[in-house]
């Protein structure tokens, strides 16, 4: 038989042959690699080592000064969340006490020093490549265009995960040695949900640093945009905020009850425009089950430690109600940033 007679073998030659496509996981290469790269960095080593000294330096002194509170209250259903919402002096402020450690509570330095995670995971991720002439030659290699930036940003979340979830559970630990309150069930997926929420925020900071990167040419200039973005959400958002506030719903000497609401609702509305302010309000809620409808104060906090968990709280489900807003804006800002910084590069031209 002859390739031109009929037959099985005559069709198997006459069809035509594949397309070569490039492989349809070329993502996960990517991300591999730069995965790889992330965990053996020097960046990856100090920000690893200072986020867990400082969680761990606010977690140890918190626990102190809630033990010698706290000192007639054997177990507490919510006693082991204050660890990580509570500080010292907030504690030693409400009960005129001296606080061991002037230090800031957990979430309240992860809030601050966590972003640094993202900003450095993605401040070089595109514009490195190009300064280095290897952005040519990746994209040269059989996979998508598209598989380049989001190999590199699960990467970079995939290390702020690593690595913020092996602080939480040293430090974690660490707390329950030295409060001596075993968590519960509740107490634990409270705290797993937190975790999900912190790398969903600290991921808006890598879309963030991952956009600066690809607009902008060089690694410095994307890391100044970043940092400086950082600084104005985290540092200066709250003294911002005040100024606002004061400026356009003051309060008098003697504060009526509609200017104290006014200056309340323009206050509460300026802090939930800002990614840190966002946080903030979903950490209380979701860590502090007695957050019903509004946000405790450290006092209210504060009695909870001496006095125990009152009748009404909020199981966990009912938290995830009062929370949701919030956690569906830091998951929005995130989307945005990523599809803006997917876009730019998708048009950008690259020349070898």
């Amino acid at each position: 038989m002859n390739a031109s007679t009929p037959g099985p073998a005559g069709a198997a030659r006459a069809r035509p042959r594949p397309e070569n496509r490039p492989p349809s996981g070329g993502w996960r290469i990517v991300a591999a690699k730069e995965l790889a790269d992330h965990l053996g960095s020097i960046r990856f080593v100090v920000l690893f080592v200072v986020l867990g000294l400082a969680g761990a330096s606010a977690v140890y002194s918190v626990s102190q000064q809630i033990t010698s509170v706290a000192a007639g209250v054997s177990t507490g259903q919510s006693l082991f969340p204050l660890l990580f919402t509570l500080s010292a002096s907030d504690i030693a402020a409400a009960t005129q006490q001296t606080a061991n450690t002037p230090l800031p509570s957990f979430v309240t330095l992860i809030s601050l020093l966590a972003p640094l995670l993202g900003i450095a995971f993605g401040f070089d991720a595109v514009n490195r490549e190009r300064a280095d002439r290897t952005l040519p030659r990746l994209l040269a290699q059989p996979i998508y265009r598209d598989d380049v930036i989001n190999g590199k940003f699960a990467a970079g979340l995939a290390a702020i995960g690593i690595a913020l979830g092996a602080v939480l559970v040293v430090i974690a630990a660490w707390g329950v040695i030295q409060l001596g309150v075993v968590p519960t069930a509740e107490d634990v997926a409270r705290l797993v949900v937190w975790y999900v929420v912190a790398i969903v925020y600290i991921g808006f900071w890598l879309a963030l640093a991952t956009l600066c990167s690809v607009v902008m040419r060089r690694a410095a200039s994307s890391a100044l945009v970043a940092i400086s973005a950082w600084l104005v959400f985290s540092l200066f958002g709250s003294l911002l905020i005040s100024t606002v506030v004061g400026l356009l719903a003051p309060l008098s000497a003697s504060p009526t009850n509609s200017e104290v609401i006014a200056n309340g609702h323009l206050q509460d509305a300026l802090t939930r425009i800002s990614p840190d302010g966002i946080f903030q309000i979903a950490t209380q809620a979701i860590l502090d089950p007695h957050v019903t409808a509004g946000i405790l104060t450290i006092d209210q906090r504060v009695a909870v430690v001496q006095q125990g968990a009152p009748g009404s709280i909020l199981s966990l489900d009912q938290s995830l109600l009062v929370v949701g807003p919030q956690v569906l804006a830091i998951v929005a800002l995130t989307v945005v940033c990523f599809a803006l910084a997917y876009i730019a590069f998708m048009r950008q031209e690259v020349r070898a």
